[in-house]
């Protein structure tokens, strides 16, 4: 039996575990830093919480005896999977990172491509309405803005919004493009701020955009780690199979 370690934060990874689970020829533990949001989580095992660093996650990997390691974070949680891919080839563990593909625009979209949250920041003038759905960790580079600006979040806030010219808004995936539609229509939206995290789920704001002329502002991802990458499930359900 292969002891495969599934490091979580996208609905890929919950998918390829739940699939997994039902296999006899591996031992399948799902990694959260956080606990997960989910209501019912596939069965395997859970462990919650961060490693401890790079010296943790070695640590981790040779107690538990881990025979494979699958990135399957948020295709944002780009230093996690750079030190990821680089311990597992300094130790020989087998390492894939699975990464879904980017949105790309429609001729109908306005997007205007960006490197990140500052570079989007330079994009807004004070007059106008942003819709926030990058997060709350790119509100600071914001703060300058003057726009006014609304930061939807599904967990409710910890604390009041940072600066006077905006308020968070919480809620609870999924949102259809009408939800979007009336939302943004409501609100006056005139900007939408979004992270290139690809997939179908969440590409509804994305629609409603297009449909009343919104302007995106796409924060672009970084160059992925030097290692296998593959984008659906079914390609890593194939690179296990050559493991076992």
């Amino acid at each position: 039996m292969k002891n495969l370690l599934i490091l979580a934060g996208s609905g890929e990874a919950r998918t390829l575990s739940a699939a997994l689970a039902k296999r006899s020829d591996l031992r399948v533990t799902l990694s959260f830093v956080t606990p997960p949001r989910i209501k019912h989580t596939p069965n395997v095992e859970i462990r919650l919480g961060g490693f401890g660093g790079a010296d943790g996650f070695i640590t981790f990997l040779k107690d538990a005896k881990i025979d494979a390691v699958i990135d399957a974070t948020h295709p944002f949680a780009t230093q996690i999977a750079h030190r990821t891919a680089q311990i597992c080839i300094d130790h020989g563990v087998p390492h894939l990172k699975i990464m879904r593909s980017g949105w790309l625009p429609d001729p109908d979209d306005n997007w205007i491509s960006v490197a990140s949250a500052e570079e989007a920041a330079n994009e807004i003038t004070p007059d106008k309405m942003v819709f926030v759905a990058s997060g709350r960790q790119t509100l600071p580079a914001l703060s300058k803005c003057g726009a006014q600006l609304i930061c939807r979040q599904i967990d409710p806030p910890d604390g009041p919004f940072p600066f006077a010219n905006g308020e968070y808004l919480q809620a609870t995936p999924p949102f259809s493009v009408a939800d979007e539609v009336n939302l943004f229509k409501e609100r006056g939206v005139q900007m939408l701020m979004v992270k290139n995290a690809g997939g179908a789920a969440s590409r509804s704001k994305l629609i409603a955009a297009q449909q009343l002329g919104i302007t995106v502002l796409m924060i672009e991802r970084v160059p992925p780690p030097n290692c296998k990458i593959v984008e659906t499930i079914e390609e890593a359900e194939v690179w296990i199979n050559t493991l076992i």
